[in-house]
């Protein structure tokens, strides 16, 4: 499988549909959709990046929920959808995309790539490095965007990405 991720800023009609949703196939019924429509002004790619955006933005590890709020939230928050091991859909509420967004904007380079040497560990991957943490920091921008956007829209954003 590919492990490519990407974010969806989605309506509060779509965040109330996934949270409705009874299991698995009804969530991929709706995640299917939401990416039919690849509407680009509402959603970042970030690639294989996810990992350690993720690891970056909380305690280094690959966790859901794990570390500080509200940057937990970003990529593997706490609230999953997704029950099964083919897939990972996470939602951030429109509540916490605001904090998150919040949070995210003050980002720099600069932290961020103290985040990855300090936290990020270096057996995460064969990639672990210069090479990789700009590949990290340059899909990473595309994310800080999307909240940025969904917070003002008053959207929920979810995470997606096959395993």
């Amino acid at each position: 499988m590919s492990c490519r991720g990407v974010f969806f800023a989605i309506t509060p009609a779509q965040a109330n549909a996934l949270l409705a949703a009874k299991d698995d196939d009804s969530v991929m019924a709706l995640v299917e959709a939401i990416e039919g429509t690849w509407d680009e002004d509402n959603l970042a790619e970030c690639d294989k990046a996810w990992d350690a955006m993720h690891r970056c933005l909380t305690d280094g590890r690959l966790e859901y929920g794990n570390g500080p709020d509200p940057l937990n939230h970003c990529v593997l928050g706490p609230r999953q959808l997704h029950r099964g091991d083919s897939y990972i859909v996470s939602l951030v509420s429109d509540e916490n995309v605001r904090e998150a967004a919040s949070a995210l904007k003050d980002i720099t380079e600069a932290w961020f790539r103290q985040q990855y040497h300090t936290i990020v560990p270096k057996d995460y991957a064969p990639e672990y490095g210069e090479q990789d943490l700009d590949y990290t920091w340059d899909w990473f921008k595309g994310v800080q965007e999307l909240y940025a956007k969904a917070a003002e829209r008053g959207r929920a954003v979810i995470f997606t990405v096959d395993q």
